[in-house]
């Protein structure tokens, strides 16, 4: 009974712990729902992967997606750019080792044309071991990498959007509305 009784109480306080520190269970997207409606808009090269694990990532969380007239914030995703190098050379100057790299911009504007994020770059990359005995198991493991470092791109976009809680929305707003309102609009002080 004891020893029950111990587990329990040690269960409750790594549940405590895991808690405090932010942790949160994989595909639960933070995204506030200040941001909602939110809608995203993927143009090529932007591959369909990546769209769809973003879309998947939003709609998990709960976010209402709308189309690009319905929305209040557009998530923008361009400039998709991939590169796979040689990292590593065999000591006949063959490829031992590739670095597979994935790159595209993010962007986020209200629907009055405030930028909320803007243009930003993020990136992935992954190494893998080249055997050019095996080379089809090989494409199937670069393959599923490609997939990977979609899913990473799209868990970066997401972790993007966090911070962008009504507070901030407005901080920004009353920010942007500070810069474009010219000084010599202020009524002149009287004497």
């Amino acid at each position: 009974m004891q020893l029950n009784a111990a587990r329990l109480i040690a269960i409750s306080v790594m549940a405590a712990s895991l808690g405090a520190c932010g942790f949160q269970l994989r595909g639960a997207s933070p995204v506030s729902s200040a941001l909602e409606p939110l809608h995203l808009d993927c143009q090529a090269p932007v591959p369909t992967a990546l769209c769809v694990a973003v879309r998947n990532q939003l709609e998990l969380g709960g976010v209402l997606l709308a189309s690009d007239e319905e929305a209040k914030y557009h998530l923008k995703i361009r400039n998709f750019e991939q590169d796979r190098r040689a990292s590593a050379i065999t000591v006949q100057a063959a490829a031992a080792e590739y670095t597979l790299r994935h790159s595209v911009n993010l962007e986020v504007i209200s629907g009055d044309g405030i930028p909320i994020i803007a243009s930003t770059r993020l990136s992935t990359s992954e190494s893998y071991r080249y055997d050019e005995t095996n080379v089809l198991a090989k494409q199937r493991e670069e393959e599923n990498l490609q997939q990977q470092l979609s899913d990473r791109l799209a868990q970066q976009i997401i972790f993007r959007l966090v911070p962008l809680t009504q507070e901030r929305l407005q901080e920004i707003r009353s920010s942007h509305t500070k810069a474009i309102t010219p000084a010599n609009d202020q009524p002149p002080v009287k004497p």
